[in-house]
């Protein structure tokens, strides 16, 4: 059994072949997965997807990138969805610096308003961090994010962030990127986070593990995921799926 909690399974580049990609999940004993929704269009799409399937759960936020575009008639329907049985978490939110369609000043506000939302409705979240590690941790920190917790998506930081993080309830997530040849820090990061802190993703469509790398990424590569955490912790894939499934099921309140 594993556990992908973090797939855009409602993004265009499955539009062709959506039924197959979740077959080939399935036969890979990926049991459960997490659309994220992060814009009116997408959080549409992830909520069609949660009720046609039953095996799939929803989060639902606002993208850092988009922050400029979200209206407080937005904030208020992602809390309205926040009631939906299938939906498990706030996100993807938080800070990216990478690029500058919205402005520092804007994608912080839209943060912090997420972060009091999820506490509002006793959902966990999940971060979206580039380039922005330190403001992050800070808005975490003053926001007491640690209330209601949740996910360091895709992480990529080092030890010393990813204690920070758990000291406030969030799990440590690790995708593709720490399959790639030279990814140093986040494989001696895995090797040091705690069992019960670990989750596992693809952050599908992007950021396909070796030996796709290049190609599209899809659910069932969380697999690949797992086998290098593994690895990594000297432990068997069994182990890791099974550890992560059960530490995503807690967090999420799936029973």
């Amino acid at each position: 059994m594993l556990f992908d909690t973090h797939v855009h399974l409602n993004a265009d580049q499955y539009e062709e072949d959506l039924e197959e990609v979740i077959d080939r999940a399935r036969k890979d004993k990926v049991d459960n997965m997490v659309v994220v929704g992060f814009d009116r269009k997408t959080i549409n799409r992830a909520m069609e997807l949660v009720e046609k399937y039953d095996f799939l759960y929803a989060a639902v936020g606002w993208h850092p990138v988009d922050a400029i575009d979200m209206t407080d008639e937005d904030l208020a329907w992602i809390e309205d969805l926040a009631s939906h049985e299938k939906v498990v978490a706030i996100g993807e939110m938080g800070l990216d610096y990478h690029w500058d369609k919205s402005p520092k000043d804007v994608q912080k506000e839209v943060f912090r308003k997420q972060i009091r939302l999820a506490k509002k409705v006793k959902l966990p979240i999940v971060i979206h961090n580039r380039d922005a590690t330190a403001d992050v941790v800070e808005i975490l920190k003053e926001e007491d994010a640690k209330e209601v917790g949740g996910i360091m998506h895709c992480f990529t930081g080092s030890l010393e962030v990813a204690k920070e993080c758990m000291e406030m309830n969030f799990y440590i997530s690790f995708g593709g990127p720490v399959t790639f040849k030279n990814a140093k820090k986040p494989k001696e990061v895995v090797k040091e986070i705690p069992m019960d802190m670990l989750l596992i993703e693809t952050d599908c469509p992007y950021l396909t593990p070796h030996p796709y790398r290049g190609k599209r990424n899809e659910p069932a590569y969380v697999r690949l995921v797992a086998e290098q955490v593994a690895e990594l912790k000297n432990v068997t894939v069994e182990e890791i799926a099974e550890k992560t499934t059960a530490n995503a099921k807690k967090l999420f309140g799936i029973n």
